[in-house]
């Protein structure tokens, strides 16, 4: 009789997109210092940050990749960079998303509501909103899918997994951005769609929808005065943190997760009930 070790499991490819700060990159931090795989950062402008995230990432094989979701050639060329880098895409995290995008404001709060918004500024909101939240997205999943399908996977692997992070706000609303809780509603109607038309390819596709996250972008909101009625959304009196969140997106990612495919996980500490 010989005694032979357990095969180490093999390491996958994953992608995760807007993986420069916030939740994109403790999702990247966890599937490396957790399942042991080959991450690809993702990022629009912050090459710094993304730099720093991937040289602070467990293990070996990472890289950073750049494009604006909002423009089909550059995510074509960053899938394409990706896929090259890591060999493979076994996993794809669609986190990139855009709030309300003004500069000053870091991206966040800025209000594009009927009531204080011009019309030029509620067109071009929504317009840039749908272009990197819904398109955007369509088009890395599209692209990523069809990588999956055409590539093999190790022995062992399922073929694919894609996780789409949406929003509590596309059930509860966002007064202040409608188009944001628009475009999440339509990420999540994706992910059902393509759960349904990628799963005879062994593809599973599942949405987590959070609500309010602790990040950097979202201090200004929690330390304001605005802070502790968003706590109060929830029963436990506070947000989540990104760390739970990322925890979250790696179980759903999981080979033995196929049997959420198509589903949208609430992810809202009972803020919001539907």
């Amino acid at each position: 009789m010989t005694n032979s070790e357990p095969s180490t499991p093999p390491r996958r490819g994953v992608l995760v997109t807007g993986a420069s700060r916030g939740v994109g990159a403790e999702v990247a931090r966890v599937f490396a210092s957790v399942c042991g795989d080959r991450v690809a950062v993702h990022y629009r402008s912050s090459r710094a940050e993304a730099e720093a995230v991937a040289a602070g990432l467990e293990g070996d094989g990472h890289t950073v990749v750049q494009g604006d979701l909002a423009d089909a050639q550059q995510v074509e060329r960053l899938v394409g960079e990706a896929a090259a880098a890591l060999g493979r895409i076994d996993v794809l995290v669609n986190n990139a998303a855009l709030f309300a995008e003004d500069p000053s404001m870091q991206g966040r709060r800025l209000d594009l509501s009927v009531e204080h918004s011009s019309y030029e500024d509620w067109v071009q909101g929504w317009r840039r909103t749908t272009d990197v939240n819904l398109l955007g997205t369509a088009n890395v999943t599209y692209l990523v899918a069809r990588h999956m399908m055409e590539v093999d996977p190790a022995h062992d692997l399922p073929r694919g997994r894609i996780v789409t992070v949406g929003s509590r706000g596309a059930y509860r609303g966002e007064p202040q951005v409608p188009a944001y809780g628009a475009s999440k509603a339509g990420v999540h109607a994706m992910t059902q769609s393509l759960a349904v038309a990628l799963a005879p390819h062994g593809i599973a596709c599942v949405g987590i929808a959070p609500g309010f996250i602790a990040t950097d972008m979202g201090a200004a909101v929690l330390d304001g005065p605005q802070g502790d009625a968003v706590r109060a959304q929830s029963p436990f009196g506070r947000v989540a943190t990104p760390q739970e969140v990322a925890a979250a997106v790696m179980t759903l990612a999981e080979p033995g997760a196929e049997w959420a495919s198509g589903a949208i996980v609430d992810f809202n500490g009972a803020s919001y009930l539907h």
